[in-house]
């Protein structure tokens, strides 16, 4: 073989190494792209992968497999995290494996910290044993506070020789898997002195209640006596009425309050004449501590009470949770009697449609 031959064979034999070499590059380059970018198989709702303090990129890829991801050579991630500049970024935490995520969105996430939030709701209207059971039932929240009685609960959160009830504001909080109960109380009783403070500052100047405190409490007896928004007004009108003129609240949730743990669902009379520090029957003035957990729209329903004459209120008794008022005793006994009505109609109601 020519010198020629074999220099245009030896040239032919490289540009077959170079195309070679091309269309492996392309080839391993078309599967990194399909792997990056292709949703991640057999993922379900609620699946989710947890990073923990100094886990390494290794570790949290055995997480993954461990949580069933086959998809992508190790290498394959390892080259996606350094492109993405995550491999050395990823934050503590919980994330999201839902249907249709990616390799490429995952590991975004885990270098934006994009971590899930669970959700947890104090309702308008619990008591402190109601949220505290609740907590307790909270997942994936640390329950730090199980055990601590009520002092010992507000030392914990840094409120020592306070009064637990009433003092956790009514809304939704977010958390992070690590999260704890005493955490989101902490978050719940400032924003609760935020909302209270607001709606001390706005009160109207003729109100009788001396002290944001005072305001707290009537705004529990308010959130439980009614749940329909535009008769909180009214009712904190009556009952800062009574309060003027050295009237008895005599309102019943109070009393339920002192019975306790022993309440079976029904009032009777005897509850009624069993003097308590709650029953406000018996005593004159407000309770001692709220009785249950104010949102805002009763802490302003107090700061803003309704005018008006009347000094009584009674259910309708039809189901509608609405009230009819009254401002002589005369009158609030001929509602009475009107409720009296309707509740046994609506009883018998009730009968007919369960035959």
């Amino acid at each position: 073989m020519t010198r020629t031959r074999k220099s245009r064979f030896g040239a032919l034999f490289l540009l077959l190494l170079i195309v070679a070499a091309a269309a492996a590059g392309y080839w391993a380059w078309q599967r990194y792209s399909a792997f990056a970018d292709t949703p991640i198989s057999g993922l379900e709702q609620g699946n989710s992968v947890v990073i923990a303090p100094g886990d390494s990129l290794a570790a949290v890829l055995g997480k993954l497999r461990d949580a069933g991801v086959r998809e992508g050579e190790d290498v394959e991630w390892r080259v996606l995290a350094r492109e993405l500049g995550a491999a050395a970024n990823l934050h503590v935490g919980e994330y999201a494996l839902d249907p249709g995520t990616t390799p490429r969105e995952l590991l975004l996430a885990m270098r934006a910290g994009d971590i899930i939030q669970h959700r947890f709701t104090i309702v308008e209207g619990w008591n402190i044993r109601e949220l505290r059971a609740a907590l307790d039932a909270a997942e994936p929240l640390l329950h730090e506070s199980t055990g601590l009685d009520a002092d010992g609960l507000m030392a914990a959160i840094g409120h020592t020789g306070e009064h637990p009830e009433g003092r956790f504001l009514p809304e939704t909080y977010m958390y992070a898997r690590g999260d704890s109960d005493l955490g989101l109380l902490r978050r719940a009783y400032v924003a609760s002195e935020q909302a209270l403070a607001a709606a001390w500052e706005q009160r109207d100047p003729d109100s009788p209640l001396q002290t944001p405190y005072e305001m707290l409490i009537l705004a529990s007896i308010v959130e439980k006596e009614t749940g329909i928004a535009e008769e909180r007004p009214q009712i904190a009108g009556l009952f800062e009425r009574r309060l003027d003129i050295g009237m008895r609240l005599q309102t019943d949730p109070t009393v339920i309050y002192g019975i306790g743990e022993a309440y079976d669902g029904n009032i009777r009379r005897s509850h009624l004449t069993t003097d308590t520090p709650y029953n406000t029957y018996t005593r004159a003035g407000l309770p001692p501590t709220p009785i249950a957990m104010p949102g805002v729209d009763a802490l302003n329903a107090v700061a803003n009470p309704a005018r008006g004459t009347a000094l009584y209120f009674v259910a309708i008794g039809d189901g509608s949770g609405r009230h009819l008022f009254a401002d002589s005793l005369a009158e609030h006994q001929a509602n009475v009697r009107k409720y009296l009505r309707n509740y046994r109609q609506a009883r018998r109601q009730n009968q007919r449609d369960t035959e």
